[in-house]
């Protein structure tokens, strides 16, 4: 009984002292916006903060048990606090601007990510076995494993500086920023784990191992894409097919549950779970929005967003107490230089060449002082840390002291150096501008067009543009007026981006109907029609 109630009033002061230190950083994160200070994002301030307290812990009480108690822990990491950070980013997301961008984002985060894990991989295999740090050099395998999980690109504190409307950033910037980093982390897990499984399988490494890996990888990214997005229009189906709308606490909880259910489903078979949340978070904003109250989508939104921030602010503070609480046998201060080193040069090879191929498709081209910025902007973060505590081999201890050292690195120093950079290369602009001219011919035009209202988006459904031939009747907002370009040379893609932009195919002009059937299949009226008509039937099926 004694130890019982003692273990009782350990939990309870231990609990008190993680909400106080919570509120400090909430309290820090507020004074750093308030006076604009840009040399120390709110991560950065989160990981100082941590530092601080894990410093003090083990100076003042360096119990085993407490010490155990502010250790990071992967499992409570990957079930309880990332789920709420990726699907609020879903949730939030604009996805005009990312699907007018997503080609360009998707190479970014797919190929640029297996670029690096392989840069990188190979590179720390080459110090292992020119004795450089000590690790298993039987087969590159253990290295690469090492180079996905550094690859999770995680630009929390970046965004938090580029998102700020003092600063007027490039839209198509942050647009692009944004879009790979969430995108790069499902990536990044989904290629850690399919390293680790070929790792942990003692299988011998062959010329056939890559391209096996690869298929593994690409099969596990689609059926986790395919989840997310069956479990999305389920719950869209069911909010709409229900008068679920007159109780707000259980379409807020439906909606949760549905979320939380995506990412355990396909966890438990196997799949991506972070990939599969990220769709159906995806799925669920731009379908079942519509379908709640009033009151549930703002309630939704604000509830997921304050999640979402504890959630960040969680992770970054234990990432800075894991300076001192973390007990590490194996520090390589010359592998942690090197590595750092490895990354910004895999980056290099990720950005550059990715983006010169993105502009040989593009309308609004990325220009070179824009590329510099992204390469700049490959922050690591929370999800390389946490996955390097999955490491099962001997060497766990150098990898993992290495992968601390880096994020904590970028996030202070390249975090804070934002700023300065985005003043330096000219990504700042004097107003608005759109971020949405990008791999679609289809776009927004115009000053105001970067973003365009749910309401507006909902109602493109069913009304395009008051001169598109759709009747007098039909509108969309002045100030954000959306048209269809009737460029010379017009195929397939063209009515994809209008779908995906959500504009029915039925409202295209005449003329344009034309140009897509000749430029298609000659007649092109079968095909055609079908696309409009699924779209369509997709709309009266899971949007009020």
């Amino acid at each position: 009984m004694p130890n019982t109630e003692a273990a009782h009033e350990f939990g309870a002061l231990n609990t008190l002292l993680l909400v106080i230190i919570l509120g400090l950083c909430i309290l820090s994160a507020y004074l750093i916006k308030q006076n604009s200070f840009y040399y120390l994002p709110e991560s950065a301030a989160a990981i100082v903060v941590g530092i601080v307290v894990g410093g003090l812990a083990r100076a003042v009480y360096p119990s085993t048990e407490e010490l155990n108690f502010l250790t990071f822990e992967p499992e409570l990491f990957f079930f309880f606090l990332l789920p709420p950070i990726i699907f609020e980013a879903a949730y939030a997301l604009e996805t005009k601007s990312f699907f007018a961008n997503f080609w360009t984002i998707s190479l970014y985060a797919v190929f640029g990510t297996i670029i690096s894990t392989f840069i990188v991989g190979y590179l720390v295999y080459m110090l292992g076995l020119y004795k450089i740090v000590d690790i298993d050099v039987s087969s590159p395998m253990e290295s690469l494993v090492f180079g996905a999980l550094i690859s999770a690109v995680d630009p929390v504190a970046t965004l938090s500086i580029m998102g700020n409307p003092e600063l007027n950033c490039e839209p198509l910037l942050y647009s692009l920023v944004f879009g790979e980093s969430v995108l790069n982390d499902a990536v990044a897990i989904v290629l850690f784990k399919t390293f680790m499984s070929f790792y942990e399988s003692d299988q011998e490494f062959s010329s056939s191992t890559v391209p096996i890996i690869m298929v593994n990888f690409t099969i596990c990214s689609l059926g986790s894409v395919v989840v997310g997005v069956i479990i999305g229009l389920v719950c869209s189906y069911l909010c709409k097919h229900t008068k679920m709308n007159l109780y707000p606490e259980y379409e807020v909880s439906i909606l949760f549950l549905f979320a939380y259910g995506s990412y355990s489903f396909a966890e438990a078979i196997e799949l991506s779970g972070i990939m599969s949340l990220f769709f159906c978070g995806i799925v669920l904003s731009h379908y079942n929005r519509f379908n709640l109250s009033p009151t549930s989508q703002i309630t939704a939104h604000n509830i997921f967003k304050c999640m979402a921030v504890l959630s960040e602010y969680f992770v970054f503070l234990y990432i800075g107490m894991g300076v001192f609480t973390d007990r590490y046998t194996q520090i390589n201060f010359t592998f942690f230089l090197l590595v750092m080193l490895f990354c910004l040069v895999a980056r290099l090879f990720n950005i550059f060449p990715l983006s010169y191929l993105a502009n040989m498709g593009r309308n609004q081209t990325i220009p070179l002082k824009m590329q510099v910025v992204m390469w700049f902007a490959g922050l690591r973060g929370a999800i390389a840390f946490a996955l390097s505590q999955n490491l099962p081999s001997e060497h766990k201890d150098v990898y993992v002291s290495t992968t601390l050292g880096i994020v904590i690195f970028t996030t202070l120093v390249c975090g804070g150096l934002t700023e300065p950079m985005l003043s330096r290369m000219g990504m700042r602009t004097g107003g608005d501008k759109d971020d949405g001219d990008g791999d679609d011919t289809v776009a927004s035009e115009g000053a105001g067009a970067s973003t365009m209202s749910n309401s507006s988006v909902h109602s493109s459904t069913q009304n395009f543009l008051h001169n598109s031939g759709g009747g007098g009747s039909n509108h969309i907002r002045d100030e954000e007026p959306a048209v269809v370009r009737t460029a010379t040379s017009t195929s397939l893609i063209q009515m994809l981006g209008a779908i995906t932009n959500r504009i029915p195919y039925e409202h295209l002009s005449t003329v344009e109907m034309g140009r897509m059937r000749t430029a298609n299949t000659g007649s092109g009226a079968p095909v055609a029609m079908t696309m409009g008509s699924l779209i369509e039937h997709i709309d009266a099926e899971y949007m009020r």
